[in-house]
């Protein structure tokens, strides 16, 4: 049985919410063992796996095996990795899902506490480019509600395997630069989520970028996909409007000056040309921003402000 990836999503297994970022990753909570070493895996990287195990399977805590060899450190908390998730019930050996195997476009999943824990506890055990097998318990699956749409009951396990195709920094990390006099301060939280200060002044009539953090990774070109963390304020009232740090994740937009663009054209414009790693700022005026019309969380006639960090480019 094959369930749609939007009842995946709705589950919860690719939930994702953003916490801080540690200076190095902690020692993984799911460790191999009896139940994850007896899932056999074949297949190449990045291709849908031909999965096989005993059933029922019922581990008392998550376990992770790794099936392929990645390179690079593990994945740590608040990180964005983009995978490929077979997923099957442990109790039953029915298969729930696989996505993002082959020419399918892989998953955005960030590691969080906010994610279903067993899949947490996955990622935290992998690196990009290897595949995991794991088998998580009831606890760190669905636990005493199970979930009837993908037919996991309150005791059933879940294997999932996973390859990481990709993963982005949990923050900019380029080097810090000055900025100039009158520009909005920008103070950050240890997990880099950005304060901001707008001054009292009234603000430019024309669009203004500051390169709060110089990286040196990858330009930004017109028509990209950019992944970036993002704030924004009214400045006005310094009031935050929208923030991919309180929705949970990082959001992934084209950017470029064509029809194609899915941001409005101060941010698209503060982006091309940047490098990935960067840490931006950018007043918008109305005429680059929301215009004379506003919407339901911008007033008509608004100057914004955007601390944005530039993650990756997809």
């Amino acid at each position: 049985m094959r369930s749609s990836l939007a009842l995946i999503a709705t589950a919860g297994i690719v939930a994702a919410a953003l916490t801080g970022c540690s200076s190095a990753p902690a020692a993984p909570e799911a460790t191999p063992g009896q139940s994850s070493g007896v899932v056999v895996v074949e297949g190449d990287f990045g291709e849908e796996p031909r999965v096989e195990f005993p059933s029922p399977l019922a581990p008392q805590e998550t376990q992770c095996s790794e099936v392929i060899a990645g390179e690079g450190e593990r994945l740590q908390e608040g990180q964005q990795a983009l995978i490929s998730l077979a997923v099957f019930n442990g109790s039953t050996g029915e298969d729930i899902q696989y996505a993002g195997f082959g020419d399918e476009e892989p998953i955005a999943v960030t590691v969080s506490d906010s994610t279903l824990p067993g899949l947490k506890k996955a990622l935290e055990c992998a690196q990009v480019g290897s595949r995991v097998a794991v088998v998580v318990p009831p606890e760190d699956a669905f636990g005493e509600e199970g979930n009837e749409s993908l037919a996991v009951s309150p005791d059933d396990s879940l294997v999932f395997v996973i390859d990481v195709q990709r993963a982005f920094p949990a923050r900019a990390d380029g080097a810090a630069r000055l900025t100039r006099d009158g520009f909005p301060a920008v103070v950050l939280a240890p997990d880099g989520r950005p304060g901001i200060t707008v001054p009292k002044n009234d603000p430019p009539k024309e669009l203004q970028t500051e390169v709060l953090k110089q990286g040196n990774g990858e330009t930004v070109e017109d028509g990209d996909a950019v992944v970036v963390h993002y704030t924004g304020v009214l400045w006005n009232d310094n009031t935050v409007f929208d923030s991919s740090w309180q929705n949970g994740a990082p959001a992934t937009f084209v950017v470029g000056e064509g029809s194609g663009a899915q941001v409005i054209p101060g941010f698209s414009k503060a982006l091309v040309g940047q490098q990935v790693g960067s840490q931006i700022g950018v007043i918008v005026p109305p005429s680059e921003g929301y215009g004379d019309e506003g919407n339901a969380q911008v007033p008509a006639g608004s100057t914004l402000f955007f601390v944005i960090d530039i993650l990756g480019v997809i």
